[in-house]
């Protein structure tokens, strides 16, 4: 292979200069940290960088370019390896933070498509529970969901709580609830290998649930108990799984559609990392999910009144929407300036 050397250098010229400058800033200081674009851009580099330097090795020619090119790739590998190794856990949650709510409003369309075809669900297992008490049987997931709400809230109420919450059980409550939730959220988002009609089957299956359970108690005069058992955890624990469905929808449209003559994977490539922070930020909602519904939905009255109960509930889904919707704009508006 022949190439212009002088051409090629001048053309390759700014991908190196714009990789050293990203290397600089991650060398000035080991507090410096990229966000999940960034951290993309810079392998992407990494890669043409090392690439570069292979195209110039066959030569004997330009040596000192040879040497600048074997320093770049060799700072890169050292911040890639070392860094990673040594990341503090707090460092990858504080990345976190707002690199998830940037995520979603990234792909916001998506989202709003999960939301109509969970509330779809949602109004079509109220109606068909409304319409048709013999549907109960079918729509209820569960068998304690079958009988009278009015008796399962007396019987509730009349339990003798125990106002330790380690014990009785609770706590043994929350790790499985933990855990079979981010199973149902990774399943919800791996289905988007279906090109996403496995999702949106999912989507729609738990929004009928979810319709079919809030008619039920509405039916029995049970609404305020209802609220005041899921509003604490659902308000985290629903949207989680929302936005397990976004990740899914997003897989499947990616599986779907090209992006100009990019190969598939390539185009699975660019959203490997926004995957990633979906579903880590969704992980960290259900754990902060399962410790609610165990340590607080479970408790009714006398022992938490359900005003509290309610309460909490509002104001920290009105916390989740502040965060998903405000969280990390200052940074995406100075990128944009």
């Amino acid at each position: 292979m022949i190439i212009d050397l002088e051409k090629f250098i001048i053309t390759r010229k700014p991908d190196w200069d714009e990789f050293e400058t990203m290397l600089e800033f991650l060398e000035s200081d080991s507090r410096h940290q990229l966000s999940p674009d960034e951290v993309q851009r810079f392998h992407f580099l990494y890669e043409r960088v090392a690439a570069d330097l292979a195209k110039l090795s066959v030569y004997a020619a330009e040596p000192k370019t040879k040497v600048y090119l074997e320093s770049l790739v060799a700072r890169g590998f050292g911040e890639m390896h070392g860094r990673s190794r040594g990341l503090p856990l707090l460092t990858r949650l504080a990345q976190l933070f707002t690199a998830f709510p940037k995520t979603f409003r990234a792909h916001f369309r998506l989202f709003l498509l999960v939301v109509a075809l969970f509330g779809g669900g949602a109004i079509f297992g109220a109606l068909a529970l409304a319409l048709d008490e013999t549907a109960k049987p079918v729509l209820m997931p569960f068998s304690h969901l079958l009988g009278d709400p009015s008796d399962r809230v007396a019987e509730e109420e009349a339990e003798a709580a125990d106002s330790d919450p380690m014990k009785g059980g609770k706590s043994t409550f929350s790790a499985s609830l933990m855990t079979h939730n981010t199973k149902v959220a990774i399943f919800t988002l791996a289905l988007g290998m279906t090109f996403g009609v496995g999702t949106g089957v999912i989507l729609f299956y738990n929004g009928a649930v979810i319709g079919a359970v809030i008619m039920d108690y509405i039916l029995a005069g049970e609404g305020v108990f209802l609220t005041g058992w899921l509003l604490p955890h659902g308000s985290v624990e629903i949207p989680a799984i929302l936005l397990a469905g976004q990740g899914g929808l997003l897989l499947g449209r990616t599986l779907l559609f090209a992006q100009g003559r990019q190969s598939l994977s390539q185009r699975l490539r660019n959203i490997r990392s926004d995957l990633v922070v979906l579903i880590s930020g969704i992980a960290v909602l259900l754990i902060w999910a399962g410790i609610i519904e165990s340590f607080m939905s479970q408790y009714h009255e006398p022992i938490l009144p359900y005003s509290v109960k309610i309460a909490f509930g509002v104001v920290q889904l009105l916390g989740l929407i502040a965060y998903l919707t405000l969280v990390g704009r200052k940074e995406e508006g100075a990128l944009q300036t």
